[in-house]
């Protein structure tokens, strides 16, 4: 009974998370997400049954009609979804929690050469990006999403976004409107809207200094500057609007916090 519940689970994460699917036919018939993890069901059976060449050769097999490789070693909890699929690896001591999605192009590798665990594990509710890598052995925790391209090398607190190479993990600053997060898509600028944060600072700044800001043009012809420079001048008054400066705080502990990106 637990194994149709599993199966059942299954079946339902695909019409919960993919609009396209229509019928139960269809989707047994052609979706090769569902056929890869009803398969590594099978191979993980035999994997933890002593029957080990039986379960890499199924695995093997099912990588080579579906393009997903699933080492039966790995353990996966129900409602999996894999959308797509194609070039998903997923290591041997991988650990997938409920409800969890994956993208094409997702790799849960290792980065060490030790017999013991070296690869990810993965909490419940993540959503993972199309073709983000994420890498060691390390936990990404509940309802996190790996945006698409992402390079995760270290852990992720629960309800977090991971973005950029390597990931920049910032805490959401408020819940999500759905369990499933689905908007891979959306990826906090970190790198870039702190430099704006600077510049818009240092802006604040000059004026509140009444300093002059040198604007160089390129063929601009100005009075030097008594160093044999030529340069633009521009001064700023006291009484000119200040523009409010975004406030994009420094990461603490190597964390971003989500009310300075609006997530």
């Amino acid at each position: 009974m637990k194994l149709f519940h599993t199966l059942r689970n299954d079946l339902r994460a695909v019409f919960e998370r993919d609009p396209a699917a229509r019928t139960r036919f269809e989707v047994i018939l052609s979706y090769p997400g569902l056929h890869a993890l009803w398969s590594h069901r099978a191979a993980h059976w035999l994997w933890t049954h002593r029957l080990k060449l039986a379960g890499r050769w199924l695995s093997q097999l099912t990588r080579f009609f579906t393009g997903i490789e699933i080492h039966p070693g790995a353990t996966i909890g129900s409602g999996f979804f894999i959308d797509h699929g194609m070039g998903v690896v997923i290591g041997e001591t991988a650990e997938i929690g409920n409800n969890v999605t994956l993208y094409h192009g997702v790799t849960l590798g290792g980065v060490s050469l030790e017999k013991g665990k070296r690869h990810p594990t993965i909490g419940d509710n993540v959503v993972i990006g199309a073709g983000a890598k994420v890498l060691g052995n390390i936990l990404v925790g509940p309802g996190s999403r790996i945006g698409a391209n992402a390079v995760v090398v270290k852990s992720v607190p629960a309800n977090s976004v991971v973005v950029g190479v390597p990931g920049q993990v910032v805490v959401r600053s408020r819940p999500k409107d759905e369990m499933v997060d689905l908007h891979h898509d959306r990826l906090p600028d970190t790198i870039g809207q702190s430099l704006a944060s600077v510049m818009n600072r240092l802006e604040t700044v000059e004026r509140l200094l009444n300093v002059h800001m040198v604007d160089l043009h390129a063929g601009s012809k100005a009075p030097g500057n008594g160093n044999g420079h030529n340069h633009d001048l521009k001064a700023i008054g006291k009484d000119e609007p200040q523009r409010e400066p975004a406030h994009v705080h420094a990461p603490q502990d190597g964390l971003w916090h989500g009310e300075d990106f609006m997530i």
